[in-house]
């Protein structure tokens, strides 16, 4: 009993007093049907729980002729339910089968025979099995009647708990076989340093442990021991531990570099995964397959595509382009680097590809903006027989989002919910986002609260949905809900979202508050986003120039974002002179950008100063800069109708104008007056009213009144801003037609309904 002397109370209290902290880590081997506690008592100084078995015949080993050894366990090897069936029984009825022969020595390998099964049946996730057939039970009831365990009968519980994520299982048999006197051996050690990751940062299991391997002389010249024990403290967070032992490695083959440089790029930091690189190299190591695909995602995360090129290079010549993982990473590292045409071709010359390769090709087109060709990788995928997973799903949700594909976002749901796969947290993140930016709160909102866990993106984009409604009330209840919950503290894009929201829903104070006490309530600095946002909560308050006051005392150079702000609440208020000066900036940043000249046209236009507003048109003409057309879009029967104003082209040209004739009268008797200050100066007050009607807008509105049944929201969308007049005739003909129109323009969504809009005229 040297060993738990040595152990003594603390390994005791350490890993039972984690037990008892209120979490969930799965059922101990005393802790399933059939086996009855004994109270508990003590005995040098450590916990110690007896088991009574219940005894009774077992009528179903009578389907075995002669049950030995030899009989039973290929069976239950080539069929994991005959394997869970006899577990089962076990455990009902180990008192009798202990003392049959020669059963009790076929339990010792039943525990491996169990546990490794469990991958493969929990992945079928089958109604008419999982319910009947435990696994893990099954194992640990093999273990705990087992009445002369061994050290390989402890080993394989320990591995395949640690390995199916059950720490605690794993942690108290390797506790149970110490207290029996059985001395744990270089396989044991490694699965108990696996369960040991698994634990709380502040736990001592893990460097009690450590201690034992350095006892029983396996630390630090083992290295599958110290690989092992040196995964644990990186996955614990214990990089000083870590770097020691590193450092005390007699023999640092590749599996230890490997692990400092997998750690290190999924910690966020992939300089020192570079580092840690080189340094096997320096030491003479050659890289293996995991040494390659950690370096790849290293540069990606970096950015540093000159090195990832330079690299891609040493990888043809060492033979590894023809690893499908290696593959993968190379895909994944150059659509990080936003080049998404040299990840096509390495994707294009891949001799065989799994899952994670669609999914890599996937991420690539929807991180670089390429929405249909990202879905077109999903359907890919889907063709190719690829069975869809939460990242495949979750990242073909981005795409929907991006394209405001609401009926395709609809439809991967329902792939979603098909593969059970909805309850996901990536899933139902990118869920809640893709129905935010679809305009469609209330599903977002759903989703949200039936979420089991949140996490931070899950948060960001119910408090990001509601920003782009403008309803800064529910923002700012669901921000204070996050604070209050402490599942995860804020982070910059949190802040950004909250002060959006209060920007678009006129809550000047509460977002100006927030701005201002950041820093001391969460501890993250202003960037440029934050003074973005705060410049456009001042702007559309009308409070311009402490807008510009706030840009004078940034601590960096503002950006296009910040000044282009400032313009737009100058246009919106008149403020022209201010507006020059934001405008002069924008010039200087970007010379070639039409949409800032234009903007500053239309301020001068609306000013009455035509002189000016023609000045700035000719000086576009001069220098060749033309404006971006505006267009429209309303989807129907999957097919995309485009519109621009004064389209003619149209196969529905006739009754398009028909309609719109007839909406003008109906608005005018319930005292419509078209906008017309920002349309040409030279041309006659009938000829102005004319032209605002032929808008892209109102073309595609006109088009879904036709086509898109009673009942059904009609959803347009706008590259540029919504126009004054547009916005002020969408929300009489809501009232007149009796439709839901849903706009989605530049800057943010638009609900018309009953002569109303969400916005509440403030935009």
């Amino acid at each position: 009993m040297k060993i738990l002397e040595h152990l003594g109370e603390n390994f005791s209290e350490a890993l039972f007093g984690w037990a008892g902290n209120g979490q969930d880590h799965g059922p101990t081997p005393l802790d399933y049907p059939g086996v009855e506690r004994i109270p508990t008592h003590r005995k040098n100084g450590v916990r110690l729980s007896l088991v009574r078995m219940l005894t009774r015949p077992i009528p179903a080993f009578s389907l075995c002729p002669r049950p030995g050894k030899n009989h039973l366990l290929p069976r239950c090897r080539k069929n994991p339910r005959l394997g869970g069936d006899i577990a089962a029984a076990a455990r009902r009825y180990g008192g009798d089968i202990a003392r049959r022969s020669p059963l009790p020595q076929q339990l010792s390998p039943l525990v491996a025979t169990s546990s490794a099964a469990l991958a493969h049946l929990e992945a079928r996730a089958s109604d008419n099995i999982g319910p009947e057939l435990d696994l893990p039970a099954a194992a640990a009831a093999a273990l705990a009647c087992d009445p002369h365990p061994t050290v390989v009968s402890y080993t394989a519980f320990i591995s395949g708990a640690a390995q199916h994520a059950r720490p605690l299982p794993a942690l108290s048999a390797f506790a149970g076989m110490l207290r029996l006197g059985l001395r744990p051996n270089d396989f044991t050690f490694p699965s108990a340093f696996k369960a040991a990751a698994s634990a709380p940062p502040r736990s001592t299991i893990g460097p009690q442990i450590h201690s034992l391997a350095i006892r029983f002389g396996y630390l630090p010249v083992d290295p599958f021991v110290s690989c092992a024990a040196l995964d644990m403290y990186f996955k614990t967070g214990r990089l000083k531990l870590a770097g020691h032992l590193f450092g005390e490695m007699p023999n640092r083959n590749v599996v230890a570099w490997n692990a400092v440089m997998t750690n290190a790029v999924l910690d966020g930091r992939p300089l020192e995964t570079i580092e840690a690189y080189f340094g096997l190299r320096e030491a003479g190591g050659l890289p293996n397959v995991v040494s390659v695909c950690a370096f790849f995602n290293a540069c990606a995360g970096a950015m540093y595509l000159s090195l990832g090129e330079q690299f891609h290079g040493f990888v043809v010549k060492c033979g590894f382009e023809m690893d499908v993982s290696v593959l993968n990473s190379m895909v994944d590292f150059y659509g990080k680097c936003r080049c998404a045409g040299k990840a096509r071709a390495v994707f294009d010359g891949m001799g065989v590809r799994n899952s994670v390769s669609w999914c890599s090709m996937l991420a690539a087109y929807a991180q670089n903006g390429a929405e249909e060709e990202a879905f077109a990788a999903y359907l890919g995928a889907r063709r190719a027989g690829e069975e869809p997973t939460d990242f495949m799903v979750s990242s073909a949700l981005t795409t929907c989002a991006g394209l405001l594909g609401l009926d395709l976002g609809r439809a991967l749901h329902a792939v979603a919910v098909r593969s059970c796969i909805d309850a996901n947290i990536f899933v139902a993140s990118s869920l809640v986002d893709m129905y935010g930016k679809c305009g469609c709160v209330e599903d977002a909102e759903q989703i949200f609260y039936e979420t089991p866990q949140r996490n931070l993106v899950t948060w960001n984009a119910m408090i990001g949905g509601y920003a782009h409604i403008g309803d800064a009330q529910n923002a700012l209840l669901v921000f204070d809900d996050m604070i209050r919950s402490g599942e995860t503290a804020p982070n910059y894009i949190t802040l950004v979202n909250v002060i959006t929201s209060c920007s678009r829903g006129g809550l000047t104070k509460e977002g100006y508050g927030l701005f201002e006490t950041m820093r001391e309530r969460f501890g993250i600095e202003p960037r440029t986003e934050h003074y973005a946002c705060v410049v456009d909560l001042l702007g559309r308050a009308g409070m311009e120039e402490h807008a510009y006051e706030v840009i004078q005392g940034m601590p960096m150079r503002p950006s296009i974002s910040v000044w282009g702000a400032l313009l737009g609440a100058c246009k919106m208020h008149g403020k022209t002179e201010l507006g020059r000066i934001a405008a002069e900036k924008l010039f200087e940043l970007d010379p070639q950008d039409s949409g800032n000249h234009v903007l500053l046209s239309n301020m001068f236009a609306s000013a009455g100063r035509w002189a000016e507003a023609t000045d700035i048109r000719k000086e576009m003409k001069n220098v060749g800069i033309k404006k971006d057309p505006g267009c429209s879009w309303v989807t129907w029967k999957n097919v995309v109708h485009v519109f621009r104003a004064k389209d003619t082209k149209h196969e529905m040209y006739n009754e398009i104008q028909a309609l719109l004739s007839k909406l003008t009268k109906q608005m005018q008797a319930a005292g419509y007056m078209p906008d017309t200050q920002y349309s040409l100066y030279d041309l006659e007050e009938e000829e102005k009213e004319s032209e605002v009607f032929q808008h892209s807008e109102k073309l595609a509105l006109a088009f879904g009144l036709i086509c898109i049944p009673p009942g059904v929201p009609i959803r347009i969308m706008k590259n540029l801003r919504i126009c004054v007049d547009c916005h002020r005739a969408f929300k009489f003909i809501s009232g007149i037609v009796g439709r839901e129109i849903i706009v989605r323009d530049n800057n943010r969504f638009h609900h018309f309904k009953q002569y109303q809009c969400s916005c509440g005229d403030y935009w």
